[in-house]
């Protein structure tokens, strides 16, 4: 199976997720579970897909906190033996990640900027003045700097930050990825599986093209033939 591809069970509670992934059988091999699944089951089923499925799990949390907090919630979740868990791309906020995942398997993904937010968003939020390609790559290196494993950024920042010395050994996870021909949605800097993948992401993370597809698992299967 092949891993590059994470498809994110952005559905609405645990009983919806395990049946979409006994539908994709072993044509999917790792799973993203986000904060919209949290109330509905989501950590129950990120244990049960990787303990009783044989799953990798991404779990989508995006903490942010003081340090202590996001340490102390971090320390909670790797005891669940999980695969990659993302914070915000703040110094301190890695920093208390990585105390948190000591000793355990966990990934440390940084967010970035996130990939439904264009200029116009970042103003409206008073960010820092700047291309968004270039905050995001600066905000990646900072990121590595601080301990992050990896870090979640659009596949049209993906070479820049593969190109940053600090990202040698680390991970780039790309979500707003859409097969050639799909709905946008609510994402503003998307690329198709191949693009990303050729411009340095390690993986894709596809949510909707899949589960809202007629046939689930047919769709996961043709982006893991277009994959180069």
């Amino acid at each position: 199976m092949d891993d590059r591809l994470i498809v994110a069970l952005d559905v609405p509670d645990a009983l919806s997720g395990l049946k979409l992934a006994e539908t994709l059988g072993e044509a999917v091999s790792f799973y993203k579970i986000g904060l919209g699944m949290l109330t509905g089951g989501g950590l129950a089923l990120a244990n049960e897909l990787k303990q009783e499925h044989g799953k990798r799990i991404f779990l989508d949390m995006k903490f942010f906190d003081i340090g202590a907090t996001v340490e102390a919630a971090v320390r909670g979740i790797a005891r669940y033996d999980l695969d990659f868990l993302t914070v915000h791309g703040d110094p301190h906020v890695v920093r208390a990640a990585r105390q948190g995942a000591a000793g355990s398997n966990l990934k440390i993904l940084a967010v970035t900027i996130l990939t439904s937010l264009d200029r116009a968003d970042l103003d409206a939020g008073l960010m820092v003045a700047g291309d968004v390609a270039d905050l995001v790559t600066r905000r990646a290196a900072r990121a590595f700097e601080a301990g992050a494993d990896g870090v979640i950024a659009s596949p049209r920042e993906a070479a820049a930050i593969r190109a940053l010395p600090e990202s040698r050994g680390r991970l780039i996870v790309t979500p707003g990825v859409r097969p050639a021909g799909s709905d946008a949605g609510d994402q503003k800097r998307i690329e198709t599986p191949a693009t990303a993948l050729a411009q340095g992401a390690d993986h894709i993370v596809v949510g909707r093209p899949i589960w809202q597809a007629p046939d689930p698992r047919a769709a996961a299967q043709a982006i893991l033939a277009e994959l180069p």
